[in-house]
């Protein structure tokens, strides 16, 4: 490949991770400046948590107040993961504020809830319970009863089964075309 076949990608996030900083109001420069809403929200709560507990760390002289500046001076630029403590702050609520499943599309994915599984099965072709047929055909019982038949030798040539009877012209299906294959004996 040549060189001007080369494709060459150059990203240059850190300009748009530039921190949110309070440096200027109007003319005036804030001493120290610039400040990240970490440090100020430190500044405003700290310094409040301080004048109203004053009664209970006067006895420490100025040491809380020094923890205080320290701790102001210390936030100025910290990394959670590489984020900035406010986004790394917002992305937990937003971690928290997901769905347990997940999203699919915008909405919470969920699983569906159980339900039964009921089914059935219909017997095409049977005779009706009054007719010929039916009679013909002993039950399970009678079978029992029923004497066996003398065991034929086996050099004695096997007769064929009778085909089973015709079913009425229509739609067959394929558990029909299997219990029609079973009674004539064969397969497949």
């Amino acid at each position: 490949m040549t060189a001007a076949a080369v494709r060459v990608g150059r990203f240059y996030t850190a300009a748009r991770r530039h921190p949110w900083v309070l440096g200027k109001v109007a003319d005036w420069k804030i001493p120290l400046g610039p400040y990240t809403p970490a440090q100020i929200a430190l500044a405003v709560g700290g310094g409040l948590l301080l004048v109203k507990t004053v009664s209970w760390w006067s006895w420490m002289g100025p040491i809380p107040i020094v923890a205080w500046i320290l701790a102001i001076w210390v936030v100025r630029r910290p990394k959670i993961a590489g984020r900035a403590p406010m986004q790394a702050a917002w992305g937990w609520a937003l971690l928290g504020w997901q769905p347990r499943g997940g999203r699919i599309g915008g909405r919470a994915a969920r699983d569906r809830t159980a339900r039964w599984l009921l089914g059935g099965f219909t017997l095409e072709g049977a005779p009706p319970p009054g007719s010929p047929a039916a009679k013909a055909t002993p039950s399970r019982a009678a079978r029992r009863r029923a004497p066996r038949p003398a065991t034929v030798r086996a050099s004695a040539p096997r007769r064929p089964r009778p085909a089973a009877p015709a079913v009425a012209a229509g739609p067959v299906s394929g558990v029909q075309q299997l219990l029609a294959l079973a009674h004539q004996g064969g397969a497949r």
